[in-house]
């Protein structure tokens, strides 16, 4: 399994983070990882991009993801203002915090790419308090794409978490995995 993800949203919505614990968990189940970030100066809301490809064997691969085989769009409105489809493969697939069902998604995108949604937004206001939608997706992501063990997953959020939350915050977190996990479409 070769896989190469490109993920959008905007500073402060845990993109990084999400990022980061896909691969944490991927390591920890064995996988070879490579996982950036990609932004600069920019402030708070602005735009950014992350990349993690996941294999089986030594990635040897040290650039951005140019033909994503899944796309994670933290941001809804990023959808028509950020060319988030550039790339992508017949059997791409494009998940997204996004209102709409997957058959808006597709129209607005202009692709006939497998699309799933999820109001992420909605989601983690609900658990968390915040619209910190990156254990949403993850979520989502797991459902979607099985890309590593759902316990791993939760396993993670909480190692990576513990010291910097409280331990409340991490249950909702872990709240917000698990709705993410059932209510994408």
């Amino acid at each position: 399994m070769d896989i190469e993800i490109c993920w959008h949203g905007r500073g402060g919505q845990g993109l990084v983070t999400a990022n980061e614990i896909l691969a944490e968990t991927a390591i920890a189940a064995g996988k070879y990882v490579k996982a950036f970030p990609e932004f600069g100066p920019e402030r708070m809301g602005a735009p950014i991009r992350g990349f993690t490809r996941i294999s089986e064997s030594p990635i040897r691969i040290h650039s951005q993801v140019y033909e994503p085989d899944i796309v994670v769009i933290m941001d809804g409105t990023l959808v028509g203002k950020v060319d988030v489809t550039r790339g992508i493969k017949k059997d791409s697939v494009i998940l997204a915090n996004y209102a709409g069902s997957p058959k808006e998604l597709q129209n607005a995108l202009g692709t006939d790419a497998e699309c799933h949604t999820l109001d992420a937004i909605k989601v983690s206001i609900e658990e968390i308090g915040k619209p910190m939608v990156n254990t949403v997706m993850l979520g989502a992501l797991a459902k979607v794409r099985p890309l590593v063990p759902y316990d791993m997953l939760e396993d993670q959020i909480t190692t990576k978490f513990t010291g910097k939350l409280s331990d409340k915050v991490i249950v909702k977190n872990l709240s917000a995995l698990k709705r993410g996990y059932a209510e994408v479409q």
